[in-house]
């Protein structure tokens, strides 16, 4: 065999622990067990009917070919439409690039604007995704930490401390995953003042925009001048629960669409046309189902969030949007690891240990609230069982 290397970029990437939690739990279903499953950021809903039949339809007349690097028009003025309707922003169809995923239009933003060198600030705990790729181009990621004690909002004081002359791009995902926190409005206008201060790069990650229990949301592409530096990463996965259609867009200026068109010509050529034309139907949105799904998240939210702060060694801040429960375990005097592997192994509930998004994480669990509220009360009733490994020592 020769030794042909591998790129050392390769080296930098990390993978995602909700993935490795994941199979060892289809590994104990092969076996037998009863697993609820908790770990991974998928909804447990499908697309509306519309959207179903927009893309059969779209297939069946030949949307099949290439189309547009960019994206379709007919699609890039829909998400235009649909900001100013959702999000009461600003947007023309020249801003907009579609992407086969969110993770797509994400990397292709970092490729963009990212130097070899450059410093990247991102938010602790968060997606693994921010920190793994700005190391693969070459940056430093530096991560700026969401706090229980301060309800993790950023802590604007220590943002303004990090950033150096090497700061290019600041990253940041509202509502938040894995803590479910909406970014209160002082601190996105508190983010905006840094970034023209310093002349930044903001990368708004807004996936989980639509799910929101509460409030309207704020972009920070609605605040003064801030369009003109602020990019929006969005899709269709979350609010419209279609993971594996893999659609995603970007939302910049018009020089950096331009910029990630040529990565895209580059790389994919272009996102599949017939999700594009369904993908106008879902923006459409005819049928409310947006609303209706996020109504049931905050039902389950209420029901998990209050459940699981009732388990002794738990504590579970009250998440403002996206469909998870961020919950500090430290009480249970075990390691948030030990107790997802109890819960996994011992209760059959698949939870992922909070290090996985970053190392403020580690004493916390993430459950995803993608499983339906009678699954939600029987995965509380095992984890309340399975319980005394650690009230014990609670206890003493």
């Amino acid at each position: 065999m020769g030794t042909r290397r591998i790129a050392s970029r390769v080296s930098q990437l990390n993978g995602e622990g909700a993935l490795a939690v994941f199979s060892r739990a289809k590994e104990l279903e092969k076996q037998g067990h009863s697993i609820i499953h908790l770990e991974l950021g998928e909804p447990d809903f499908h697309p509306a009917p519309p959207v179903v039949d927009a893309v059969r339809s779209a297939v069946a007349g030949g949307r099949d070919r290439y189309c547009a690097t960019r994206g379709i028009p007919a699609l890039r003025e829909e998400i235009a439409i649909y900001l100013k309707r959702t999000r009461r922003i600003d947007v023309q169809p020249e801003e907009v690039l579609v992407a086969p995923g969110c993770k797509m239009a994400l990397s292709l933003a970092m490729m963009a604007l990212i130097e070899p060198g450059d410093e990247v600030l991102y938010p602790d705990p968060g997606f693994p995704i921010y920190p793994s790729f700005t190391r693969g181009l070459g940056a430093k990621a530096i991560p700026f930490a969401l706090a229980e004690k301060n309800k993790f909002q950023p802590d604007l004081g220590e943002i303004a401390s990090k950033i150096s002359a090497k700061t290019s791009v600041l990253i940041f995902n509202s509502p938040n995953n894995p803590t479910g926190t909406v970014f209160d409005d002082r601190t996105l206008r508190g983010l905006a003042d840094l970034a023209q201060k310093h002349d930044l790069w903001l990368l708004s990650d807004e996936i989980y925009a639509r799910i929101l229990f509460g409030g309207e949301y704020l972009s920070p592409w609605a605040l003064p001048e801030m369009a003109a530096r602020t990019v929006i990463i969005d899709g269709f996965s979350k609010s419209f629960a279609m993971t594996g259609w893999r659609l995603g867009y970007a939302v910049a200026p018009k020089h950096v669409i331009d910029a990630m068109d040529l990565l895209v010509l580059n790389t994919f050529t272009c996102a599949a046309e017939f999700t594009q034309v369904a993908a106008i139907e879902a923006l459409r949105d005819s049928t409310n189902a947006v609303d209706a799904m996020a109504a049931e998240y905050r039902k389950r939210r209420d029901l998990f969030v209050s459940g699981l702060n009732k388990i002794p060694g738990f504590r579970c801040q009250t998440p403002d949007g996206a469909f998870y429960a961020w919950v500090n375990v430290e009480e249970t005097g075990a390691s948030a690891e030990e107790v997802q592997r109890i819960l996994l192994e011992e209760a059959g509930v698949a939870a992922i240990a909070g290090a996985a998004f970053g190392a403020e994480g580690k004493n916390f669990l993430r459950f995803s609230l993608v499983s339906a509220r009678n699954l939600l009360e029987e995965a509380l009733e095992r984890i309340e069982r399975v319980s005394v490994k650690w009230r014990a020592a609670v206890a003493k």
